[in-house]
């Protein structure tokens, strides 16, 4: 009860142009993760590698500790578990994120889905998707991917080309 009472009064007080600023960081680095998150969820099974790929993305693209990317991981699974599409996450990133931006998101979440050492039809249909959601052009597409396919060590050799068919 009073945990709701709380929640009512701060929803009446306006929040100071810092905090609007923090949430507005918060909830980008939530979308971000999402979206990482969703490429790792992408495959029937689960592999620890995929894991530390998203936890690398998330420190490296905005700075956390190791204790601050495992928490928004977390949280990301949970929001990805419950979300019913990406459109909230991708709008989001796309009032946020200039176009290079956004094509070193799509390369981090290229690695991702190489870094169990295959390449599952749903984790390229995932990447093609939010790539599409956020306007990333079809060149840049490949060309993140080939990148993350190269830091990779040469990853699913079988998929090494962007085909019009992903797109």
């Amino acid at each position: 009860m009073l945990r709701t009472l709380k929640d009512l009064f701060d929803s009446l007080v306006p929040p100071s142009p810092a905090a609007g600023a923090a949430q507005g960081e918060h909830a980008l680095q939530l979308a971000t993760a999402v979206m990482l998150v969703e490429v790792m969820r992408a495959d029937a099974g689960f592999h620890p590698g995929e894991r530390e790929a998203v936890l690398a993305a998330l420190r490296a693209k905005f700075s956390l500790a190791d204790d601050e990317a495992a928490r928004l991981a977390e949280l990301a699974e949970t929001t990805a578990r419950e979300a019913t599409d990406l459109f909230a996450f991708t709008s989001r990133i796309n009032e946020r994120f200039e176009m290079p931006q956004k094509i070193a998101m799509i390369e981090h979440m290229w690695r991702v889905a190489y870094a169990d050492g295959h390449l599952s039809a749903h984790e390229r249909h995932v990447l093609w998707r939010v790539a599409d959601l956020l306007h990333v052009p079809q060149g840049a597409y490949v060309h993140a991917r080939l990148r993350a396919q190269q830091a990779a060590g040469g990853g699913d050799s079988g998929h090494a080309g962007g085909t019009s068919a992903e797109r």
